[in-house]
C-alpha cells in the first residue's frame, strides 16, 4: 500500500493527483439535476446493472462491511456526510443506501478526466461551482431534490486523503444545504481493520444516528451548530 505523509498537509491539500487533460467549464445555466427522461432512464439502467457487481467487488477487494444500517433516516430527504478516504468511497456510500439513488457534488476538475467524466455524470455526480453567481443555482437545485425526499452525499473534509484514519475539520457547505432544506445530516464514518491476510486494511462503514438542525437558533448559528455537532459525533 502506498504510504502518504499527512503530517505537513493542510486540509485543502490534494494528495491524489488525477490526469485531467480535458476542458470543462460550468456555465451560468448548467443543469446540475437532469430532468431529461432519456438520461435518467439510462442512468438507472447503468446504476442497477453496476450495483450488484460493486457489492461483490467491494467486499472481495476491500473487505467492505456496513454496520448499523438501522440508523439510516427512514423518511424524507437528507444530506449524507462521510470522511473522504478512498477513490472508490462513492461506491461505498452508494451501497449503504442501495437501491436508493444518491447525488454526489464533486470537484469540477473530475469532469476533465476522459471516460470517467461520463460515468460519474451518469451516476449523478454534480460539479461544484466556484463562482458566487453560480453557487446560488447549485444550492437551489440541491434544495429542490432534498425536498423531494432524495439523498445528497457530501464530503465536508474536502479533498481525498487515502486511508487517513482521523476526521479532519469540516467545511460549511453540507450543513448550509441541510439547514436551508430543513433536512437532517446522516453521518457515515469509515474505519479500518488490519487483517493479516490482506495487504491493505479492510474498510468498515459505520452508519451513525442522524443529526437534526436546531430550529431554535438563527440560520447562521444553526449551520455552525449542525457542523460542530456532526464533527463531534464523527470524532467519537
Amino acid at each position: 500500500m502506498k504510504k502518504y505523509n499527512f503530517e505537513n498537509l493542510k486540509d485543502d491539500d490534494e494528495v491524489v493527483k488525477n490526469w485531467e487533460p480535458l476542458k470543462f467549464e460550468i456555465n451560468d445555466n448548467y443543469k446540475y439535476i437532469s430532468k431529461n427522461i432519456f438520461f435518467n432512464f439510462f442512468s438507472n439502467v447503468i446504476y442497477f446493472a453496476i450495483a450488484p457487481i460493486l457489492i461483490i467487488f467491494d467486499r472481495v477487494f476491500f473487505g467492505y462491511k456496513i454496520i448499523n444500517k438501522k440508523n439510516i433516516v427512514k423518511n424524507g430527504g437528507f444530506v449524507s456526510i462521510s470522511n473522504h478516504i478512498h477513490q472508490m468511497d462513492c461506491t461505498f456510500i452508494g451501497l449503504v443506501y442501495y437501491p436508493h439513488r444518491v447525488y454526489y457534488p464533486t470537484l469540477a476538475s473530475n469532469f476533465k478526466i476522459p471516460v470517467i467524466r461520463h460515468i460519474i455524470k451518469m451516476l449523478y455526480a454534480i460539479p461544484i461551482p466556484k463562482k458566487d453567481n453560480q453557487k446560488e443555482k447549485f444550492y437551489s437545485d440541491l434544495n429542490s431534490v432534498l425536498k423531494k425526499g432524495k439523498i445528497v452525499q457530501m464530503y465536508p473534509e474536502g479533498s481525498l486523503w487515502p486511508y487517513y484514519d482521523k476526521i479532519r475539520d469540516f467545511k460549511y457547505g453540507a450543513f448550509k444545504i441541510a439547514v436551508e432544506a430543513d433536512v437532517p445530516i446522516q453521518p457515515i464514518r469509515f474505519k479500518y481493520v488490519n487483517k493479516w491476510y490482506k495487504r491493505k486494511p479492510t474498510i468498515i462503514c459505520e452508519v451513525l444516528k442522524p443529526i437534526y438542525p436546531n430550529k431554535k437558533l438563527k440560520k447562521e448559528e444553526r449551520i455552525s451548530d449542525l457542523r460542530d455537532r456532526s464533527l463531534k459525533e464523527m470524532r467519537k
